[in-house]
């Protein structure tokens, strides 16, 4: 008996339950009060709507899930920022589909949600999907129109961007399946298609009070801005339904006559199961971040049937490069080793460092890829750069730079997995968010933040301190350990990876099993994006 890795288990095991029971509250929107005044009105709830749009028995891998989670709470809450959004599948097409949770605030937007629906966008921009939009919301949350109204990438940046998709040949479908009002109704008129539902399906720039109060005139939304009134009198909409069901319907028979996607020629082959236990990943990643263990333990629980062509396997060691296929699809894997290493000089490497060496390596191998046309996959557990006066006599910041560089200029999509520590310049190198992954998810053992919790805690003591003192103030060792504590809590409950779900830096957290899926739907909606960016780094430090 390994009673270690027991130990791990139990421990990752029960973060996962926790995560799926905060999904369960997430699922539940504004609550069973919100939801049966819905269903009052014989409209199908958010999430219903999706299950119904898409195949039976196929995946959905939603995004920005717990967008919002602990924010908004003078507002009472906003979960899932009142929309859901993710890749699924209708007629056998992916798409990108966004449903406004008229359950939350009756749908309306709120800043975050400006960012999830910018966030969808995107996604579905740089993979050329379709995008479906079931639209139920009361538009712009009044109280908080300065955070979501003007800004470059606010409310208006919707609109702009479905002009953009359009022009590019995205298909955009709208259904009006409850309110769309002032701003908001722009967003299913610019797609290529609207349909409304009848009776509960209503779409104007000003609604009726605003109406009255603007001009005088008294009219009922239902004549204002319903479906007969825009299918019939002025022609906005295209279709008119009887209720949701035929309108998703509708939907689905549209996406079942949409030509072909292009191909960006991604190789895939016969999918096979790791040969290793995926379960045993639970063992593997230990309880505590500060742990060593084998990365190539995490990768052959990853990849097809646990082959790896492991690249430059004896030089630069704190990171693992090579090749492998995840659910058939051909990958270049970059992933931090954990373990502490001993270079053939001699020098013995932290796990979860980026020394010159591997970054070195790193930067080749991403070039390698690139040149091959082979998809890249980030596994982060990485504590940062070597720091020093060895590193930096050795060069490191030019050789993280390399990296860096290589990174960011990569024209192959690239998928990032937060499996634990995701810290400081480390994240940069390893394709945090600001470097464009198609996709991130983190499992619950992630956490993100300029350093680790520990180091930073010490010193912003340091500077708390440093400032009391200098107001003539005396600090004892009983006060000094209660500052510490509470800035140590603070710090860590800002590291977890919900605070970073929550704000989007990640696109969600997912149950270590579900690593395979998500990277492989994410290629696969990535090999309908031809690839037409030339790959080139400019001008690299060496």
């Amino acid at each position: 008996m390994n009673i270690e890795f027991n130990k791990n288990e139990d421990v990752n095991k029960q973060l996962v339950y926790e995560l799926k029971t905060k999904l369960k509250k997430i699922y539940l929107g504004g609550g069973e009060k919100n939801a049966a005044k819905q269903k009052a009105k014989g409209k199908l709830l958010a999430r219903e709507r999706v299950a119904y749009l898409i195949d039976k028995d196929s995946d959905f891998l939603e995004v920005g899930a717990f967008t919002a989670d602990g924010m908004y709470a003078e507002q009472g809450g906003c979960p899932s920022a009142g929309v859901v959004c993710g890749i699924g599948y209708v007629s056998g097409r992916q798409c990108m589909i966004v449903a406004n949770d008229a359950t939350v605030k009756a749908g309306a937007w709120f800043p975050m949600t400006a960012k999830k629906n910018l966030r969808a966008q995107e996604i579905a921009m740089e993979n050329l999907l379709p995008v479906i939009y079931l639209v139920d919301s009361a538009g712009v949350y009044l109280p908080m129109q300065d955070e979501i109204f003007p800004d470059k990438e606010h409310f208006g940046r919707m609109f702009r961007n479905n002009a953009m998709m359009s022009s590019e040949g995205i298909v955009q479908i709208s259904a009006i399946m409850g309110a769309c009002v002032a701003g908001g109704a722009y967003l299913p008129i610019m797609s290529d298609e609207a349909m409304i539902v009848d009776k509960t399906g209503s779409v104007f720039l000003a609604g009726s009070y605003l109406v009255k109060s603007a001009i005088g005139e008294e009219v009922d939304n239902e004549t204002l801005g319903g479906a007969t009134t825009h299918c019939e009198i002025s022609g906005v909409t295209d279709y008119k339904h009887p209720n949701d069901e035929a309108c998703l319907d509708s939907i689905r028979n549209i996406m079942s006559m949409l030509g072909a996607p292009q191909n960006a020629g991604f190789d895939r082959i016969k999918p096979v199961k790791p040969k290793e236990n995926e379960e045993e990943l639970y063992g593997i990643i230990p309880e505590n971040r500060d742990k060593q263990y084998e990365i190539m333990d995490v990768i052959n629980r990853l990849v097809d049937d646990s082959e790896f062509e492991e690249y430059k396997q004896g030089y630069g060691q704190s990171i693992v490069c090579g090749l492998g296929r995840i659910d058939g699809w051909a990958v270049g894997i970059v992933a931090n080793q954990r373990k502490v290493v001993k270079s053939k000089k001699g020098e013995m490497q932290f796990g979860g460092v980026i020394y010159s060496d591997s970054a070195d390596k790193a930067t080749r191998f991403i070039m390698n890829c690139n040149q091959k046309k082979i998809p890249l996959v980030f596994l982060q557990d990485v504590t940062g750069f070597m720091v020093g006066s060895r590193s930096e006599h050795g060069g490191i910041i030019k050789d993280g730079a390399k990296m860096v560089n290589a990174v960011a200029n990569s024209v192959v999509p690239k998928f990032t997995i937060v499996m634990g520590n995701s810290y400081g310049a480390g994240n940069y190198a390893m394709c945090g968010k600001a470097y464009d992954p198609r996709l991130i998810y983190a499992w619950p053992t992630a956490k993100i933040a300029v350093m680790g919790g520990s180091q930073a805690a010490k010193t912003l003591l340091q500077i708390q301190e440093a400032s009391l003192k200098a107001r003539g103030e005396v600090i004892t060792p009983e006060k000094e350990a209660d500052m510490l504590k509470e800035i140590t809590d603070k710090y860590d409950s800002q590291t977890t990876p919900y605070y970073a779900a929550s704000r989007l830096w990640v696109d969600g957290i997912i149950d270590p099993l579900e690593t395979r899926k998500v990277i492989s739907m994410g290629i696969e909606a990535a090999n309908q994006s031809p690839i037409t960016k030339r790959f080139n780094v400019g001008v690299i430090q060496t």
